[in-house]
């Protein structure tokens, strides 16, 4: 890298600082950064900070501290929380995460090009990927986490600080697998594929070894990332850990998590989105001025092998391989470099061209993002009539269709538990993934997630009831309060009992107080939804489901 030669406007730290800061635009209106599962997650943070202030939670949940790989929000919520209140530091946390991936992305293209290619702008929007949408917040935040690790990898490397590197990089490991063990294993595939090209280069122009020997040599050069190799086998030990590794090599739905990479809200928006992003890799491939970096190449071709080989579901965690996705088409991406005598003027038309596609996107997510918002703020009016404490049941309505636009609504139940303390049926109950476990056993069958979503008719190979069945066989006794969440249209005689306390305005949305003097209503599981014999096989398999660790009690 020539000291002399002039940096274009896309390759300053100016820029850099400016896109990062653009990257947060988004979540700046929503008071709840609206992505899928945060809500879930927020009602966790509220138990884990009441201390046992408010005896009745013990009742519901079980929060014990353990050392797992996915503490990374609930580490920094701790000291965050009690300063500037836990809804401003769960958004404060998500807004640093698309920033931190930007600011990483960029840094990593610099390190191993030099100067950052104006192509790599066109990586940005992927920020706000497919895995950032569904509200996967600590494994966002430990990708976001480690590109900006790898960026520092590479440069400690380039100025032969590599004493110092295997040093600092122990305890980061450490801290990174902490935050969550998907981060620390993809530094672990960054890290060994660019050790691997240096150790090459190293040994070629000493004229000797070769790729076997460089293997091996990358394998060492990589020692100081393996300590959290005990941490794992550690935690994956415990005898209450639960949670199977399944289902490998779906090809149909992998294909399926690379093109919905950017999905948000409008179809058409997001897949022309990432078929831009396509267009500049097929780019890359075909132009004559600009080509592949080695280092980052064989990065994104890692990343590949390892999306293929992923199962979709890893110790419990759904959605393994899809998280992947946005990133292995980032590292891709910033992988392209100009050829040299490359001119400025075509250099500078790919840069606008990437600054407009990322300004699009971000414009995009901003609107998209607000009008989630708006539905958020429509629907919390419910918590209003529901008091401190109460036992509530919550119902989200949902369909059978895989509706490229989530309503977002999922988990807002949770903020029940967040604001008013009240028990909710939508966490997550799964021993040794994470630090709470849902303990009312009067709930019955209606305890955990899934059991807050409902649907018009039975969907096939869904947990989802149908709202009669729900309705009509939700344990009275264990309940105060049942809040429907736009739930699909539903037959009042199968509610008795329910009086309510609150409509929506603007939505089918209503909680009801539950009449315990009213008996629950007299019907078959047929004239429910759900024919009697299919009840009895989702019982059986949800046993041996729980015998196995699958799913939580």
């Amino acid at each position: 890298m020539d000291a002399g030669v002039r940096l274009h406007w896309w390759q300053t730290r100016w820029f850099v600082v400016a896109a990062a800061l653009i990257a947060c635009v988004p979540l700046i209106w929503p008071d709840i950064p609206p992505i899928v599962d945060l809500p879930g997650h927020m009602g966790r943070y509220r138990v884990q900070l009441d201390r046992g202030a408010h005896a009745w939670l013990a009742d519901w949940y079980t929060f014990r501290w353990s050392l797992i790989g996915n503490l990374g929000v609930d580490l920094l919520i701790e000291p965050l929380a009690p300063v500037i209140g836990l809804e401003p530091a769960v958004k404060l946390i998500v807004m640093a995460i698309p920033a931190l991936t930007v600011a990483g992305l960029l840094w990593i293209a610099r390190e191993v090009q030099g100067r950052i290619p104006a192509t790599a702008l066109f990586a940005l929007p992927l920020a706000y990927g497919y895995p950032f949408q569904f509200g996967f917040v600590n494994f966002a935040l430990s990708m976001g986490l480690a590109l900006c690790l790898f960026a520092l990898w590479l440069r400690m490397a380039r100025l032969g600080r590599l004493r110092l590197r295997a040093a600092v990089f122990v305890p980061l490991s450490c801290l990174l697998w902490v935050c969550h063990t998907f981060g620390w294993g993809v530094l672990g595939v960054l890290a060994f594929s660019a050790e691997m090209i240096r150790q090459h280069d190293l040994r070629k122009d000493r004229q000797s070894g070769h790729w076997v020997e460089s293997w091996v040599r990358a394998g060492l050069g990589c020692v100081p990332l393996a300590l959290p190799m005990m941490l794992m086998v550690a935690w994956r030990s415990g005898a209450d850990v639960t949670g199977q590794t399944a289902d490998f090599f779906y090809w149909r739905t992998k294909i399926m998590w690379v093109l919905m990479a950017l999905r948000d809200r409008w179809l058409w928006f997001d897949v022309a989105s990432v078929a831009v992003i396509y267009l500049v890799l097929f780019k890359g491939l075909r132009d004559p001025r600009i080509t592949y970096s080695r280092h980052l190449g064989l990065s994104a071709l890692f990343m590949l092998a390892v999306f293929i080989l992923l199962p979709r579901i890893v110790f419990g965690s759904a959605y393994a391989d899809m998280r992947l996705a946005p990133f292995m088409l980032a590292i891709a991406v910033i992988a392209i470099r100009p050829k040299p005598g490359m001119t400025f003027r075509h250099a500078s038309v790919l840069a606008a061209v990437g600054l407009a596609f990322f300004l699009v996107r971000i414009a995009g997510t901003t609107v998209s993002f607000a009008m989630f918002d708006r539905d958020y703020d429509e629907e919390l009016v419910a918590l209003d009539h529901v008091p401190v404490g109460a036992r509530l049941l919550s119902f989200v309505g949902h369909n059978c269709r895989n509706d490229w636009r989530m309503s977002r609504l999922e988990h807002m139940p949770a903020l029940a538990l967040e604001r008013r303390l009240a028990y909710t049926d939508d966490q997550w109950s799964m021993a040794g993934g994470q630090l709470l476990t849902v303990n009312y056993d009067a709930a019955g069958g209606y305890a955990h997630d899934p059991t807050q979503i409902v649907t018009q008719v039975r969907c096939r190979g869904e947990w989802w009831r149908p709202v009669n069945y729900a309705i009509g066989r939700l344990p009275r006794d264990a309940f105060d309060y049942v809040w429907l969440i736009r739930p699909p249209k539903y037959d009042p005689r199968f509610a008795p009992g329910l009086v309510p306390v609150w409509r929506s305005p603007t939505s089918s949305s209503v909680l009801f107080r539950i009449d315990h003097s009213v008996p629950a209503p007299e019907a078959t599981d047929e004239e429910l939804g759900i024919p009697h014999y299919i009840v009895e096989f989702m019982q059986r398999r949800r046993e041996r489901l729980i015998a196995t660790g699958a799913i939580g009690k």
